[in-house]
C-alpha cells in the first residue's frame, strides 16, 4: 500500500501498519511526539491500522488537533485522579474543548483545594506513565460492564448509542473510562497541565436533569506555553465584567432581591442612561417613532401571539388559570403591545414602513443555573422596535436594521468583535414552530441572499430560530469564549395574520403586512457588561460615567478648583473634584486607578493664568491649556463618541 505523507512524499508497505508504526518508521523523534493521525482529512487514534492507500499526515502538539488529543487524555487522568481521591464519584462526560478540558462529576462541590489535591493526583499518575490501551465490547456486554462499576451515566450513553453498536473503552492501568478517542499512546505525553475551576452544570445541559459538578482544565505541550495561558487568564478574570462591573462599583447584586437581579449603582445607571439617550435619538433620525406600554398584559394576548403556547415556561406569571378570572403575566418581549398601536387605527400603503421603538423592560424565567452577572439576568431594558412594511419593502428595510446595528457596534467599538449568525428552524422538530414550511424556507432563503449581498460574512444554525421566524443573530463571545446574542433582527411573516394586522393596498383591498422584530444595540446591561470586558474598565471617554476629575494641588486652589468643575459641568461634562487633604501624587494614581479618562491638576501657576494642567490615560502630561481650550477638545471628543487610543504605558502615567 501506498502512503502519501503530508510533504507529498510516499511510503510504500506490504503489509498494513498502524499509524504509531508508521510515524516510528519515519522517524523516532516524530513518534515520541505523535498524537494522532489525519487519514484522507479525518482524525484517527495512532492505534489505528491502515490497510490500503491514503493520504496520512502525523499530528503533533504544534497541530491544533494534536494539542486537543492531549488536552482529551489529560481529561482521562483527571478522570483517574477524581476516582482515586472520591471514589464515590460518578463519572459523565470529558472532552477536550478550545481552551482545553472539561469532566463532569456526580459529586459534591469541588474546593480550590480539592483541584490541588487532584492535580497532585494526576502527577502521580502522568508519572506512572501507564500505556492507553483500546478495546471494544458488544452493546449489552458493555452497558454490563459499567453497571458493574456502578457508572449510570455511562450506562445511559451506551443505550443511547445503536443495538449493533460496538462500543470502544480505553483503559489506563486500571482504570478504564468508555470513549471514542483519540488519545496519545501514553499518560507521560502530558508534560504541562492546570486545572482552573469547578462550576455546576446540568447532564447534557438540561435543566431537568442531575446538577454535576464540571471541573475544567487546560493542557500544553510545553511549561511555557501552559505559563503564557495562565498569565491570560489573570489577564482575563481582571477584565470579567462580574469583578471588575463591582469593583468599579458599577452594579452589585444582592440574595434577598433575587438571582438574576442586578442593581445599577450610580455610575452604572449613568453609562446606561448616556446610551439610552444616544439610542433613542439615533433611532429617530433612522425614522422611528417611540411607544410606550405596559410592563404586563392578560394571557389572553401571549396565547394570541403563541408565546403562551411556546414560551409559558420562560415567562412570570400571575395568577392561576384555574382559580383566577384574569391571569396577568409580566412581559418577555413587546411586540403584541406595539401591533395594537398600529392597529388602533386603520393604515394604508402609503403609511408603511412604520418603525416603532422602544426602551423596553422585559423579564423573563431564566434557570437559576444560567445567571451569570450582567450577561444572562431575569429583567432586562433592551432597543426594541417593530418595522411594519409591505412585501415589497421587506428586503430593503431588513437591510437598513443590519445598517443601523453596524453603526451601534462602530460606535461602540466593538464591530470588529461580532460574527453574524442566520438562526434557522429545525425541520424536524415543526411542532416548535408556527407557519408552514415553505414560508420558513423562503424567509431563510430571504435572508441568505440580503446577507450575501451585502458581503456580510455568516454562519447557519439549525434550531435557534424564534417560534415564528427565522433571524440574523450577531453574536459577541466573553471574556471566557461563552458566546452571547447582542444583536437580533428577524423576519416574520406570520404573526400579522393571528392579530389580523393589514394595511389597505392601492385597489383598496386588505392586505397583511409583513413584521421585522429587532434590537439597535441589544441588551442595555448585557451590553455593558461586553463594554467593561472589551475596555477593561477604560471606556471611551462619552460613555464614562466620570469624565474629568480635578485634583487642585492643596486646599488652598479649592475655590479654583470648584470654578473649573463648574466650568466642566455647566458645558455638559461629567466632572468631579478631589478635594482630600492628600498629597497630589496620591490623588492622582488614585485617578488612574479608578479609569477616569481626564484629570486635571491645579494649583498657584494653573490660578493665576487661567490654566489647567492636563493628564490624560491616553497620552500621559498632556501638558497645560487654557480651561476654554480643554472644553472645546473634550466636548467634541464626547460630541463625535471618539474613541482614543492608549498612547502611553501605564507607569508613564504615574509619572
Amino acid at each position: 500500500m501506498k502512503i502519501t505523507l503530508k510533504d507529498g512524499s510516499v511510503k510504500e508497505y506490504a503489509q498494513e501498519m498502524s499509524i504509531y508504526d508508521i510515524a516510528l518508521d519515519i522517524s523516532e523523534g516524530l513518534a515520541r511526539v505523535a498524537c494522532a493521525g489525519e487519514v484522507n482529512g479525518e482524525v484517527a487514534d495512532l492505534r489505528t491500522v491502515i490497510s490500503e492507500d491514503c493520504n496520512l499526515s502525523i499530528l503533533t502538539p504544534n497541530d491544533a488537533q494534536g494539542l486537543r488529543v492531549i488536552r482529551h487524555t489529560t481529561s482521562h487522568v483527571l478522570a483517574e485522579a477524581v476516582k482515586r481521591v472520591f471514589p464515590d464519584a460518578k463519572l459523565a462526560i470529558g472532552p477536550s474543548i478550545d481552551t482545553g478540558f472539561y469532566y463532569d462529576f456526580e459529586h459534591e462541590p469541588f474546593s480550590r483545594e480539592d483541584l490541588d489535591k487532584l492535580e497532585a493526583e494526576m502527577k502521580k499518575i502522568i508519572k506512572e506513565g501507564n500505556k492507553l490501551e483500546k478495546f471494544t465490547l458488544p452493546r449489552e456486554e458493555a452497558i454490563k460492564f459499567m453497571e458493574e462499576k456502578g457508572e449510570p451515566y455511562k450506562v445511559e450513553l451506551i443505550r443511547d448509542l445503536p443495538e449493533d453498536a460496538e462500543i470502544s473503552f480505553y483503559s489506563q492501568g486500571d482504570f478504564v473510562d468508555l470513549c471514542a478517542g483519540p488519545h496519545i499512546m501514553s499518560t507521560k505525553g502530558i508534560k504541562a497541565f492546570k486545572l482552573i475551576s469547578s462550576s455546576g452544570a446540568y447532564w447534557r445541559g438540561k435543566s431537568e436533569n442531575a446538577m454535576l459538578q464540571r471541573i475544567y482544565g487546560t493542557a500544553f505541550n510545553k511549561k511555557e506555553e501552559l505559563e503564557e495561558y495562565l498569565a491570560y487568564l489573570a489577564d482575563i478574570k481582571n477584565r470579567d465584567h462580574n469583578k471588575l462591573g463591582r469593583e468599579m462599583e458599577l452594579f452589585t447584586t444582592v440574595d434577598v432581591i433575587g438571582q438574576g437581579l442586578p442593581l445599577l449603582m450610580p455610575k452604572g445607571a449613568k453609562m446606561i442612561q448616556t446610551m439610552q439617550r444616544w439610542i433613542e435619538d439615533e433611532e429617530e433620525k433612522w425614522g422611528y417613532v417611540r411607544t410606550k406600554t405596559p410592563l404586563m398584559a392578560k394571557s389572553d394576548l401571549y396565547k394570541i401571539s403563541g408565546h403562551w403556547d411556546h414560551y409559558k415556561d420562560g415567562m412570570f406569571v400571575l395568577g392561576d388559570e384555574e382559580k383566577d378570572k384574569e391571569v396577568f403575566a409580566l412581559r418577555p418581549m413587546t411586540c403584541p403591545f406595539q401591533y395594537y398601536v398600529y392597529k388602533a387605527s386603520q393604515k394604508s400603503y402609503r403609511d408603511l414602513p412604520l418603525r416603532y421603538g422602544e426602551t423596553s423592560t422585559l423579564f423573563r424565567n431564566e434557570d437559576s443555573g444560567e445567571m451569570h452577572g450582567l450577561t444572562r439576568v431575569r429583567q432586562f431594558t433592551i432597543s426594541e422596535g417593530h418595522l411594519i412594511v409591505r412585501p415589497d419593502q421587506m428586503v430593503e428595510e431588513f437591510k437598513g436594521c443590519l445598517a443601523l446595528a453596524k453603526h451601534c457596534l462602530q460606535t461602540l467599538g466593538v464591530e470588529e468583535d461580532v460574527t453574524y449568525r442566520l438562526s434557522k428552524w429545525d425541520p424536524n422538530n415543526k411542532e416548535k414552530y408556527v407557519g408552514d414550511e415553505a414560508v420558513w424556507e423562503e424567509t431563510q432563503d430571504n435572508i441568505r441572499k440580503v446577507l450575501t449581498e451585502l458581503e456580510i460574512p455568516f454562519y447557519e444554525e439549525e434550531g435557534e430560530a424564534a417560534f415564528y421566524g427565522p433571524k440574523v443573530d450577531i453574536q459577541a463571545k466573553n471574556v471566557y469564549g461563552k458566546e452571547d446574542t447582542m444583536i437580533t433582527i428577524q423576519w416574520d411573516a406570520v404573526l400579522a395574520e393571528q392579530f389580523d394586522m393589514y394595511y389597505i393596498d392601492q385597489n383598496g383591498e386588505k392586505q397583511r403586512p409583513y413584521i421585522i422584530h429587532r434590537t439597535s444595540m441589544g441588551c442595555y446591561e448585557r451590553t455593558l457588561a461586553w463594554l467593561i470586558e472589551k475596555y477593561a474598565g477604560k471606556f471611551p471617554t462619552w460613555l464614562c460615567p466620570e469624565q474629568v476629575r480635578v485634583l487642585p494641588i492643596s486646599e488652598k486652589y479649592a475655590e479654583y478648583a470648584a470654578k473649573v468643575e463648574k466650568e466642566l459641568k455647566d458645558n455638559g461634562i461629567l466632572a468631579t473634584t478631589d478635594n482630600r487633604s492628600e498629597k497630589i501624587g496620591y490623588k492622582i494614581r488614585e485617578t488612574r486607578l479608578a479609569k477616569v479618562p481626564y484629570m486635571l491638576v491645579v494649583g498657584q501657576k494653573e490660578e493665576e493664568d487661567g490654566l489647567v494642567s492636563v493628564r490624560s490615560r491616553f497620552a500621559g502630561d498632556e501638558g497645560q491649556k487654557t480651561l476654554d481650550a480643554f472644553i472645546a477638545q473634550i466636548t467634541k471628543e464626547i460630541r463625535t463618541k471618539e474613541i482614543r487610543k492608549e498612547e502611553v504605558q501605564e507607569e508613564n502615567n504615574q509619572k
